[in-house]
């Protein structure tokens, strides 16, 4: 994804609205677009982590990354790694009853057919996922994970 093209239609758009004025204001918007620059780039880096963690979470047993490679953000899709399976002395010994609307229920079987796996084993994946903790969490937005490579 390349940053810099976003970024000179970004300064090009606040040159053409300058123009409206005089001189003056033409040169204090080149100078703020100059000084804008990190900014902006940093700002749309953030957008592309929220836009990961929002895509994550509508993804099954994947997440998006955003990586740097040569300076320059690219989204990835990562398969998450196959769950251990639980020890044979925990395996399936707790029970619960639980009571569901039906269409949640049809929703669940049918996701379980799409994984090929029985109901009790979607379930118990999915609650596995939700409570293990999250890679980013929500009060860290601002951080990319990741790996850059030039």
């Amino acid at each position: 994804m390349q940053l810099d093209g976003h970024i000179q239609a970004l300064r090009d758009d606040l040159a053409r609205l300058a123009a409206l004025g005089d001189e003056a204001t033409a040169r204090a918007a080149e100078l703020l677009a100059v000084a804008l620059e990190p900014a902006l780039t940093r700002r749309v880096q953030e957008v592309l982590a929220e836009a990961a963690l929002e895509l994550t979470s509508q993804l099954g047993r994947s997440r998006v990354e955003v990586r740097l490679t040569g300076g320059e953000p690219e989204l990835v899709v990562v398969p998450e790694e196959a769950d251990e399976p639980a020890p044979a002395a925990e395996a399936f010994s707790a029970r619960i009853t639980l009571r569901l609307p039906e269409s949640l229920k049809a929703r669940i079987e049918a996701a379980a057919a799409r994984e090929g796996v029985s109901v009790n084993t979607w379930l118990v994946q999915a609650l596995q996922r939700a409570v293990e903790p999250r890679r980013p969490s929500a009060g860290s937005r601002s951080r990319l994970s990741g790996y850059g490579r030039s």
